[in-house]
């Protein structure tokens, strides 16, 4: 544990390790963390901060403007500041500094998109584009139906195993990011096309091979599926449905369930849940996806809408 006297390098050095091991984070945001707190380390050095006591408020606004200053955008700027603040909490609360330097920093402004979603109508010719009439339709079909009636990752959705599913009460135990898990629910007609395909069609694509993966989901050749894979066939089902590919993905899908969720009614705090968002705020999107659907409804349905001039 480093006192108020040793160099930052040593701080971040021990901050990782920490988050590394106790926060239960992905390695991937270990990673991206460990970068960027590289790249503020080295912009104090050039300063000449190189103590962890030594770190003022005007540091941390110099190295959010030298980041802009280099081109980088605000989305960009805003992950490497939550990795310094995240630093900084960490060393107060291990009493190596007593002061905040992050107070009165602001965060960059960050515009956030709207996700695409698709119409229930635009859903159903998706899910009927995967005709059960093989062992890898049955598969297709069940894919599509765990995907948009849970609102899975496509990550999640590749990666259950078999013993995820709890085929009596109808739940799906997913692991999620940095290792989470969450039960999430099945619908009848999502549990029907799984039960099908367990029942018609792994065996088929299975095969005389040993079931070393115990995957859910297999390919034709007996594996487990993958991302690539069930990206390019979800491509391939919305040609069929008519759907420009352009406008789908694993993630419209999760899209979809979320914001059908919310149009029927559903509370924010039950969506989060099973959508495994650890803040309420990320869930909170989808009600600006609701409000453009009654603009649409407006549009398309009121005698002055734009749709009927």
């Amino acid at each position: 544990m480093p006192d108020t006297g040793e160099e930052l390098s040593v701080a971040v050095d021990g901050f990782l390790g920490h988050a590394s091991a106790l926060r239960g984070l992905s390695r991937n945001t270990i990673e991206a963390y460990a970068r960027d707190l590289a790249a503020f380390v080295d912009h104090l050095a050039q300063k000449g901060v190189t103590e962890l006591r030594k770190l003022r408020r005007e540091h941390v606004s110099g190295f959010v403007q030298e980041l802009e200053r280099r081109g980088q955008g605000a989305r960009s700027r805003a992950r490497s500041l939550v990795a310094v603040r995240r630093l900084v909490l960490h060393a107060i609360q291990e009493k190596w500094i007593e002061h905040d330097p992050m107070d009165g920093v602001e965060t960059p402004r960050v515009s956030v998109p709207l996700p695409r979603s698709l119409r229930p109508d635009e859903t159903e010719a998706l899910l009927a584009a995967a005709a059960p009439d093989t062992a890898l339709g049955v598969r297709d079909r069940a894919m599509l139906e765990v995907l948009y009636g849970a609102g899975l990752r496509v990550s999640e959705l590749v990666g259950l195993p078999i013993s995820a599913l709890d085929r009596r009460a109808g739940l799906l135990r997913v692991t999620g990011k940095g290792g989470k898990e969450r039960i999430v629910p099945l619908g009848e007609q999502a549990l029907a096309a799984v039960e099908r395909y367990l029942d018609e069609g792994r065996d088929e694509l299975l095969g005389s091979r040993r079931d070393e993966s115990h995957a859910l989901f297999l390919t034709r050749r007996g594996g487990p599926m993958t991302r690539q894979n069930f990206f390019a066939l979800i491509r391939k089902l919305a040609l069929k449905a008519g759907i420009p590919k352009e406008r789908v993905s694993p993630h419209v899908l999760r899209h979809a369930f979320a914001t059908d969720l919310l149009d029927g009614g559903a509370d924010l705090r039950s969506i989060q849940a099973m959508l495994g968002h650890a803040d309420l705020s990320t869930t909170q999107i989808y009600t600006h996806v609701s409000r453009g659907r009654l603009r649409e409804t407006v549009d398309e349905r009121h005698p002055r809408g734009r749709g009927r001039r």
